[in-house]
């Protein structure tokens, strides 16, 4: 069953495009016909698309991997933050940040700044400067906190991104794009699909869209990582029946064991007594009192 229908995306207004003069012919697979002089997304497709979409970004999440969400656009940037958090994804909705992934580290040092600011603020050394120090320190977190608070969990290279708007975002497209990373994104009749792996043609400007197709995407990323947790916690209940059946099997080895050894010094009845001669007879006393000799 599909996540998403044709009415939904109708009612959302996903299907708007951009004016006529200012399509690009690479959406033309995706584009139904033009009306008014504004092109109308082939909903279909839509559907199609954000399937193909959620899948694989399902898998990614259950393999414990990041994505990166990207939205700077004002009819964005408050949705993408607020259901993106829900599944705890790290995300871009200021202004993005040159070199964030073809220079990663230095994104890094400057979170690892903000962190040793707050560690100043805790221990006391935050009271120990002067009041103008202390200013400049804070309007700096502040400022780190606006542009990468988002991202300060975020460790290691993203394993995708989502985009909305790659027209927009061309610059996180092409840092991507030389990294090798997928992009996937929700690409308007004003852009190029065939820059983006995973293009989902819907319309980028309408809030109403953009929530829809956000909705479905962050509900497949919270599929993926129930399953992932639902994989673990059967991955360490099989690991615990393994440990106790090894147990067991050692100490069933050890009573066997055991049991041997004391089988073994019984000898098995009268194996160790000393043999008689003679018969019955050769064991009774001669009147003298001495036994008789025993013939060799």
């Amino acid at each position: 069953m599909s996540r998403t229908n044709f009415n939904e995306l109708l009612e959302a207004g996903a299907h708007f495009g951009h004016l006529k003069r200012k399509w690009n012919p690479a959406m033309a697979p995706y584009i139904f016909t033009e009306k008014n002089g504004i092109h109308i997304i082939d909903l279909n497709k839509t559907v199609v698309k954000i399937e193909e979409t959620s899948n694989a970004l399902k898998q990614i999440a259950r393999a414990g991997k990041k994505i990166l969400f990207v939205a700077t656009k004002k009819q964005a940037k408050d949705i993408v933050a607020e259901q993106v958090k829900a599944v705890n994804m790290p995300y871009v909705t200021e202004r993005w940040p040159g070199g964030m992934l073809t220079n990663f580290a230095t994104i890094r040092k400057a979170v690892r700044k903000m962190a040793t600011i707050d560690k100043m603020n805790a221990d006391g050394t935050y009271s120990n400067i002067s009041k103008r120090e202390r200013l400049q320190i804070s309007r700096e977190r502040d400022k780190l906190e606006k542009n990468l608070g988002s991202i300060a969990d975020l460790t290691r290279l993203p394993a995708a991104l989502f985009i909305v708007d790659i027209a927009n975002e061309h610059i996180a497209v092409a840092e991507a794009k030389k990294l090798g990373i997928p992009t996937f994104a929700i690409v308007d009749t004003n852009s190029d699909p065939n820059q983006v792996d995973y293009a989902i043609p819907a319309n980028d400007d309408a809030s109403s869209s953009i929530a829809l197709i956000m909705k479905v995407i962050t509900k497949s990323i919270q599929e993926g990582l129930e399953e992932r947790k639902l994989d673990k916690d059967k991955a360490d209940v099989t690991d615990k029946e393994e440990e106790f059946s090894d147990s067991k099997k050692y100490e069933l080895g050890e009573e066997e064991e055991g049991g041997g050894k004391r089988k073994k010094s019984t000898g098995g009845g009268t194996a160790g007594r000393r043999p008689t001669t003679g018969g019955s007879g050769g064991n009774k006393p001669t009147p003298g009192g001495r036994r008789p000799p025993v013939k060799a």
